[in-house]
Parts: structure tokens; C-alpha cells; sequence
């Protein structure tokens, strides 16, 4: 008897497991903590993320994923057994379900084969790879199968992925390094530059989900944060307005929108026409930032809106992918890689 479908949206920042009949049942961060001296797995997920620096010299905290790929494999494949554990009564239902796990679109063969070993490796009877810009679509209930033009850009952790998407495939797609993560270090790095300040990553991510916006014309909002003073080295408070995260995160939300500029740029006259119409769908949870919406249709001179749910787009869509996975094979674009216990791997 065949296991039940589970698919995952295996990010930068964050693993999002959907299981079929029961929606998205794990939410966590892609942090695994380990102690150098021995080895020794210590945490994994909202346990290991809540100990990043503030660990002793001989504890990190890893981030297996990096740019949307699998940056360390041993880790990543330990972060995956313990998530489904955790979703799971035990592993010997595992080796019965399909899984699918989504891949950047820019992601290189041996980066895409690398996730699908891990998914076998931890016990997936069949493990499945999509493209993200589509998963996300699919998620977004966005009418894939249709020959009309959908123009999709998620935002994720490590990368931005951009897709016109038509016919149950993707025609054209442009895949950027740029994600939540650089946003927090360009916010990181405007702070020791501009105040002397040094801050950690979590305290980087809370002041840009708070107060960070793409508005010029909103009202000023001021957040206060402490961190290290760089000259005298004490512990320092300081507020920070939004205009300042806004100035400081600026180049990565122009990186964005000259991407999408670029795939409009190469997209065919019939298909940027149904865009027109349609719309440019934000999935992801970079689709959060206050007023990007605005400033990409503003830019493109095209409507521009965000997801429902946006963040569990691409989770929802690898589920309801599988669920259809014999159509999506039938559209022979749907850039899907497929492996098996049984060693076979074969490309639609």
C-alpha cells in the first residue's frame, strides 16, 4: 500500500512541509545547531535558530541551504530526517510516500541531483524536483495549463525567481542570488557603516519584517535596537527610522525590479499582453515588504499584487503539483527531475 503525498518547500530560511489531506503541517527555520568538539547534533529548526550567537565557541549554529541550494549535505540530509520524524509516527511509513521538493530555476543539474539524493537518502519511495516559479504559481491558483501568459515572482530566502509562465510550462525565467537573507545583511552591513553598530541576524530580520518599506511617501516610523558599539566596543541602544532601512535595502529592491523589467524585456508580444491584463502575482515572503508591489507596478507600468498566503505558495504548489504530476509530465515543459529507490531518474 502506497504512502500518502508530501511536499516541500525546502528554503533558504525557512522548510514549509505540505502533506496531502492535511495542508502545511511543519514550519521551520533551516537551522541545524552542532557542537565542533564532537559532532554532535544538538538542535534542528526553531530550537537550533533561537540559540544563532548566542552559543559557546564550540557550538555553531549551520545553515545547510545557502542561495536556495544545498550548501552542506550531510546537514541538510540530517535536517530532513529529523523534519520528518517530527510529521511522521515513524520512518517505515516514509519509505512509502512520494515526494516532491522545489529547486530554484536557476538551480545547476548537480545542484538539483544533490536534492534529490537527499530526499531518497532519508527514505522518499519516489522523490520529485519542480522549478520554484512554478510551484509558487501552482500554489497561488494561478491557471498554469492555460495558453494565456502568468507572470510570477517569488521571493524567497536565498533567491528571487522570475517566470512567465504559460501552457503548463515555463517560456521564460530569470533566477537572482537576492533574497530576505541579503536584505538582512545589508542592513547588518548599513549599521557598522553608518553607526557604528554592530547586530546579528535576528535582530537584522525583526527590524526589517517591522519597519522596512519600498514607500517613499509613508510616514516615519522609528524602531528601537541594541547591539555593540564597533568603537567601544559596550553594548549600545539606538532607534532606526524607516527611512534609513529603506535607504539601506535599496539596492536589492532595485535588483528585483530590474529583473522583472528583464524577463518583460525577452517575453513574447502575445504573452506580455495577457500580462497586461493579468498581472504580476508576488509570492514568497520577501512578497510582505511593505509598498514593493506598488513600486514594481509603478516601474513596469503593470498591475502588480501580492499572493494569498504568499508564503506557503510554493509549499502548497509542490503538493498540488504531485497531485498532478501525470499532466505536468504530459505538458513535456514542466522542467520536473524525478528519482526513485529503485535508481531510475528521468526528466520531463
Amino acid at each position: 500500500m502506497f504512502g500518502t503525498d508530501v511536499g516541500i518547500d525546502l528554503g533558504t530560511a525557512t522548510v514549509l512541509i505540505f502533506v496531502k489531506g492535511k495542508g502545511i503541517v511543519l514550519r521551520e527555520p533551516s537551522v541545524v545547531a552542532v557542537d565542533l568538539d564532537n559532532g554532535k547534533i544538538l538542535a534542528v529548526g526553531n530550537e537550533a535558530k533561537n540559540m544563532v550567537g548566542r552559543t559557546p565557541g564550540s557550538v555553531v549554529s549551520v545553515r545547510p541551504l545557502r542561495d536556495g541550494v544545498i550548501a552542506d549535505y550531510t546537514m541538510t540530509e540530517t535536517m530532513l530526517r529529523y523534519f520528518m520524524k517530527k510529521i511522521n509516527s515513524g520512518m517505515r511509513r516514509f519509505f512509502k510516500n512520494r515526494v516532491m521538493i522545489c529547486v530554484p530555476s536557476g538551480a545547476t543539474d548537480v545542484e538539483r541531483r544533490a536534492v534529490l539524493e537527499a530526499a531518497v537518502e532519508v527514505g522518499a519511495r519516489d522523490a520529485y524536483l519542480i522549478e520554484e516559479p512554478m510551484a509558487a504559481a501552482i500554489g497561488a491558483d494561478l491557471q498554469i495549463e492555460e495558453p494565456k501568459g502568468k507572470m510570477v515572482v517569488d521571493i524567497g530566502g536565498g533567491t528571487t525567481d522570475i517566470a512567465v509562465i504559460s501552457l503548463g510550462g515555463i517560456v521564460v525565467s530569470k533566477s537572482l542570488r537576492i533574497g530576505g537573507d541579503k536584505f538582512d545583511e545589508a542592513i547588518i552591513r548599513f549599521l557598522r557603516k553608518q553607526h557604528n553598530l554592530a547586530i546579528g541576524e535576528q535582530t537584522a530580520e525583526n527590524l526589517k519584517i517591522q519597519i522596512a518599506s519600498c514607500d517613499a511617501s509613508e510616514e516615519e516610523k522609528v524602531m528601537s535596537l541594541k547591539g555593540r558599539d564597533l568603537i567601544q566596543g559596550l553594548p549600545k541602544q539606538l532607534e532606526i527610522s524607516n527611512i534609513s532601512v529603506r535607504s539601506a535595502i535599496s539596492e536589492m529592491v532595485h535588483s528585483i525590479v530590474d529583473g522583472v523589467r528583464n524577463v518583460l524585456e525577452v517575453t513574447p508580444p502575445e504573452l506580455a499582453a495577457d500580462i497586461i491584463d493579468r498581472g504580476i502575482v508576488l509570492t514568497g515572503g520577501g512578497a510582505l515588504l511593505k509598498g514593493l508591489p506598488q513600486l514594481i507596478s509603478q516601474e513596469t507600468r503593470i498591475s502588480c499584487y501580492t499572493a494569498e498566503n504568499p508564503t506557503e505558495c510554493v509549499a502548497l504548489g509542490t503538493g498540488k503539483a504531485l497531485a498532478e504530476i501525470e499532466k505536468l509530465k504530459a505538458s513535456g515543459r514542466s522542467g520536473i527531475l524525478a528519482t526513485s529507490r529503485r535508481g531510475r531518474r528521468r526528466r520531463w
